[in-house]
């Protein structure tokens, strides 16, 4: 219970016990006593002193408010700062006159060869990345330095084999250990990059949003990478969710069943799918969209209040042109929750705009560097279809 609702209550007790005096004194048709007296002026200025405190605590409360407001307001108008600098240095590089900042404007970061864009517009990336990208989104998510070791409860090797069990026991009889093992995925990283190039007769047209337009133009290049690499990944270097060994394969090398994605589903236990989703190719999609039940229903739902307008078997389905089409051996559809591979961002998302470099082609450059690792940590969460082989 808060102070301010126990001094109401004590308020409110206070006010009873004196309109009690006053009512004895009323019926007994008398004057108080000088005991009364004493009694009603002490409850009389226990109540002043309560409405003294809750006036106080009031006036804490408003100032605490006000703190917040101006420190979201101070944080705002940096963030608006540092994109209007970002946005008047490439109008610069690119001839457009832009008055000089004021005092206590913004300044960006100087480099050899161009300026580092603010962190506040590196996060407006990252956040437009995960908003394009559902598995970088929906994936469990690391930033540590060096290599990290996610642990993972795992089997050792033999026959004897068995998960952790729970069962009856006896008194003073020794408990069978299980010989399964806690054992480690290593997420280190990779250094990977994008470039996008930005003609300078597009800055100076003024009806161009600078900030905005680099924000998409980046987005849309780092998320289509990231989303290839963390479902196919590449040999060496990052692994993709299509790695995980959960699977079953289709009874037909360029086919797939309603009773193959049901099977598909069955295999990711009910703990795990409230989360769950689907990814496949597009051209998968339309040949899954003309699937139907025994009923002659087809299996995929509308879905008009989601990410996307279907539902496949109560679960929401994400298109990507980064996951294999129908075709022999082909891991054709992914299914789970994503939170089953684990990223690791090393470095996070840093941009820099380059001078120079592009002169010669009327256009500057933005060019952006980030450290990073996938790999799959849980397999419970993740099963993949895999065409029969031809």
């Amino acid at each position: 219970m808060s102070n301010f609702k126990k001094l109401e209550e004590q308020r409110a007790d206070l006010q009873a016990e004196m309109e009690a005096l006053l009512d004895t004194a009323k019926t007994e048709e008398r004057a108080f006593t000088e005991e009364e007296m004493a009694k009603f002026d002490e409850k009389e200025n226990q109540i002043k002193a309560i409405d003294e405190t809750i006036k106080r605590e009031e006036a804490v409360r408003a100032m605490d408010k006000k703190e917040v407001i101006e420190v979201k307001d101070v944080e705002e108008r940096a963030e608006v700062l540092e994109e209007r600098a970002f946005a008047n240095y490439i109008k610069r590089e690119c001839g457009v006159f832009v008055p000089e900042e004021r005092a206590g404007e913004q300044n960006l970061t100087m480099s050899n060869n161009g300026a580092v864009i603010p962190t506040s517009i590196a996060n407006r990336i990252i956040k437009t990345v995960k908003d394009i990208c559902p598995i970088f989104a929906k994936a469990t998510m690391y930033h540590v330095k060096g290599t990290l070791k996610v642990p993972v409860w795992g089997k050792a090797g033999t026959s004897s084999d068995q998960d952790i069990t729970v069962g009856y026991q006896s008194e003073f009889t020794d408990i069978t250990a299980n010989s399964g093992k806690f054992t480690s995925v290593d997420l280190s990283g990779y250094l990977a990059g994008a470039l996008t190039l930005i003609g300078k007769s597009v800055v100076n047209n003024a009806a161009v949003d600078v900030v905005s337009f680099v924000i998409t133009y980046m987005s849309e290049q780092i998320a289509a990478f990231l989303e290839k690499e963390l479902l196919n990944g590449t040999a060496s270097y990052a692994t993709g969710a299509l790695s995980t060994t959960t699977s079953i394969t289709t009874a037909a090398a360029t086919a797939i069943t309603a009773d193959e994605l049901i099977e598909l589903q069955a295999k990711i236990k009910q703990v795990y799918r409230s989360n769950a989703c689907w990814i496949m190719n597009p051209s998968t999609f339309t040949a899954i969209k003309k699937l139907k039940d025994g009923n002659n229903r087809y299996l995929l739902q509308d879905d008009f209040t989601g990410e996307f307008p279907y539902r496949l078997l109560g679960k929401p389905v994400y298109l990507s042109d980064n996951m294999p089409t129908i075709a022999a051996s082909a891991k054709a559809v992914l299914y789970g929750d994503l939170s089953g591979l684990s990223v690791n961002m090393r470095e996070n998302i840093s941009i820099q705009v380059l001078n120079e470099k592009y002169a010669t082609q009327h256009a500057i450059g933005i060019v952006s560097w980030f450290e990073f690792d996938s790999k799959v940590t849980d397999n419970q969460k993740l099963a993949v279809l895999v065409q029969k082989a031809s």
